[in-house]
């Protein structure tokens, strides 16, 4: 191979080994089997969730998974390999993937990367179950509120001097 082929082989492990670094969390799929309109409502969900959604050769992502510390993910690249790369929402390649399989059933889900810990695909299936970003802080929000909106609704009654006093 000449030198300028291996710089820009080298150019795009450092390319891809920076975005596994930077990634919140990696989802490794197989979409072989997919149609162009599959795989085009495929990457239009991706990207409208902020998610990067690449094809990349397997010895390019090996070196990538080993210079960023990944070791683990080196297993999933047997194959054809895409890869979603997700920087903020920890969910949302889980999510978008494991919702749109159900209806296509060409695409399988390897496995990934979550906070940096290797995710089979059922911890995946398991995280993408969980709502998103907004909906746990909906939810976080209405948990405490729940003791002051519930304090609101009880009625106390205290004997005093001159009779019961109710509040409400």
């Amino acid at each position: 191979m000449s030198e300028a082929i291996i710089a820009k082989k080298a150019e795009q492990v450092a390319i891809v080994a920076e975005k596994m670094k930077a990634a919140a969390s990696i989802v490794v799929v197989d979409s072989r089997g997919l149609t162009v309109d599959q795989d085009t409502v495929l990457r239009r969900n991706l990207r409208e969730s902020g998610v990067e959604f690449k094809v990349i050769k397997n010895s390019i992502l090996t070196r990538a998974a080993e210079e960023a510390g990944l070791e683990d993910l080196k297993g999933l690249f047997v194959g054809p390999s895409a890869v979603a790369f997700s920087n903020e929402d920890v969910i949302a390649p889980a999510k978008v993937i494991s919702e749109f399989a159900k209806d296509a059933e060409a695409l399988e889900i390897k496995g990934g990367v979550v906070d940096g810990a290797f995710t089979s695909v059922e911890e995946i299936n398991a995280l993408a179950s969980l709502p998103n970003k907004e909906g746990m802080l909906s939810m976080l929000l209405s948990v405490l509120q729940a003791p002051v909106r519930n304090l609101s609704l009880i009625h106390i009654s205290e004997p005093t001097r001159l009779g019961m006093i109710s509040y409400a």
